[in-house]
């Protein structure tokens, strides 16, 4: 009888452990204008006070290139700057990235990321920033409710700067 209990307890502990995941689609849209730059995007969480929880992901030119001027425009994403981006020292490790080409990304997490894994239960709002040099700026909000003890979904619709944007979270 021991082998059995063995062999039981063995692949329970095997058993993988799964993980809530939280999924960020972000749309660039396409532009028809003279002198196009690719924007620099910040998707963040804040909480319910209004300050910067954890940063998932920033999206900015990483080098002087003749396209832009790395970290000089990082500025401009005003709100996630004010709230996180000043106090950092780019880039940041896991965290930071570049720029993206007008489409649809997506970028996951699950819960053990370290982004996400320091966050006390509480309602959040998942932020994501844009802004392009000689275009505009946007800012959209989703709130979520974490940690994720059933399926979430949300969506904000861009009107320049950001086209469709989707949060989904599945414990």
């Amino acid at each position: 009888m021991r082998i059995p209990l063995t062999i039981v307890l063995g692949g329970l502990l095997a058993a993988p452990v799964y993980a809530v995941e939280l999924t960020v689609e972000v749309e660039i849209p396409t532009m028809t204008v003279a002198e196009y730059h690719r924007p620099y995007v910040a998707v963040y969480v804040e909480g319910a006070e209004g300050k910067a929880a954890a940063d998932l992901t920033v999206w900015y030119m990483l080098k002087d290139t003749a396209e832009g001027h790395g970290t000089k425009w990082l500025p401009d994403l005003r709100q996630w700057w004010r709230k996180s981006g000043r106090t950092q020292q780019m880039p940041v490790d896991g965290v930071t990235g570049p720029t993206r080409p007008a489409g649809r990304h997506a970028v996951k997490f699950d819960a053990r990321d370290p982004r996400l894994s320091g966050l006390a239960a509480g309602r959040y709002n998942l932020v994501v920033e844009a802004v392009r040099e000689v275009g505009g700026r946007e800012l959209l909000k989703i709130p979520f409710d974490w940690p994720a003890t059933a399926a979430q979904s949300g969506k904000a619709q861009g009107k320049t700067e950001l086209g469709a944007i989707a949060l989904a979270i599945k414990p």
